[in-house]
């Protein structure tokens, strides 16, 4: 590439297994890219405490957003010059996209209470039950519970009353994602608006044009997708690609962290496998 590529990557059933939260079947790749100096991005739902001990077990130091694009973390030193509009929170500059979490657990307190018999709430989640619902082991699970911008809901109704329950909390300007597993309510924030911030400053610190890598299973990383320069569906075993406007997106033929692998390694690692039979296909979307 003639510029320098940043690859943003969702996390739960992408670059982790969605099933068993592995990504063995990454770690040739991760390796390959860490080589070469090309930044991972996680671009995720999930909380600071989450994807901080995520980081150090992968094995990269880069930037990264949490909580659907509510914040940016970028480790301090990261970077020359501290990127301006952040401030300084513990090891990292942080950029924050929306108001804390406490407001939505008091408007869906105060303004939900017709739907309340229908979801559960992640702050009202035991670390039991969370583990239950998830899988995830005791120690990951309460991580995921030490939310700061957002609040994931486990949506027990039907699907009509779920969609009157998200037109009207957005009504009061709340805004709503389905994930993989969750119903996010949060901040008028997003994955994509939060890419397009740090890739500028990365461009800036650089000094030079950079190209946006985006790869993401779920409907929460459209907004992701959409403003990435290119755009990369993971495929799901538990639901179909999310329709998206572009025009052109790749799509993996392997599920989670092995379609990663797949599509990182045709698409930048080695290009000339782009267009194998055997490779990740290009495809409207």
């Amino acid at each position: 590439m003639t510029s320098r590529p940043l690859i943003f990557t969702d996390i739960d059933g992408t670059l982790l297994d969605h099933f068993d939260y592995s990504f063995n079947h990454a770690i040739d790749v991760i390796e390959a890219l860490n080589e070469r100096h090309i930044p991972i991005i996680a671009n995720t739902s999930k909380t600071f405490a989450e994807m901080e001990k995520l980081q150090q077990t992968i094995g990269i130091n880069s930037p990264f957003i949490s909580e659907n694009g509510a914040v940016i973390y970028i480790p301090i030193g990261y970077f020359d010059e501290q990127p301006k509009d952040t401030v300084t929170q513990g090891y990292y500059w942080v950029k924050e996209f929306c108001p804390p979490r406490q407001h939505w657990l008091e408007l869906l307190a105060q303004q939900a209470v017709e739907f309340e018999d229908e979801y559960v709430g992640f702050s009202s989640f035991s670390v039991e039950e969370l583990c239950e619902v998830t899988d995830l082991a005791p120690d990951k699970a309460r991580l995921a519970l030490v939310r700061h911008y957002s609040e994931p809901l486990l949506w027990k109704g039907d699907n009509a009353r779920k969609q009157e329950f998200i037109a009207h909390m957005t009504s009061l300007g709340a805004h709503m994602l389905q994930g993989g597993r969750f119903l996010h309510i949060g901040g008028e924030s997003d994955k994509g608006k939060a890419m397009n911030w740090l890739a500028q400053v990365y461009a800036n610190q650089y000094q030079t044009p950079v190209t946006t890598i985006a790869l993401g299973d779920s409907g929460n990383d459209s907004a992701m997708l959409e403003a990435a320069d290119i755009a990369i569906q993971i495929k799901s075993p538990t639901h179909d690609f999310p329709v998206l406007r572009k025009k052109q997106t790749i799509k993996s033929q392997e599920c989670g962290p092995k379609g990663w692998a797949e599509c990182i390694t045709a698409t930048l690692l080695t290009p000339s496998l782009a267009t194998s039979s055997t490779s990740a296909s290009l495809t409207g979307a």
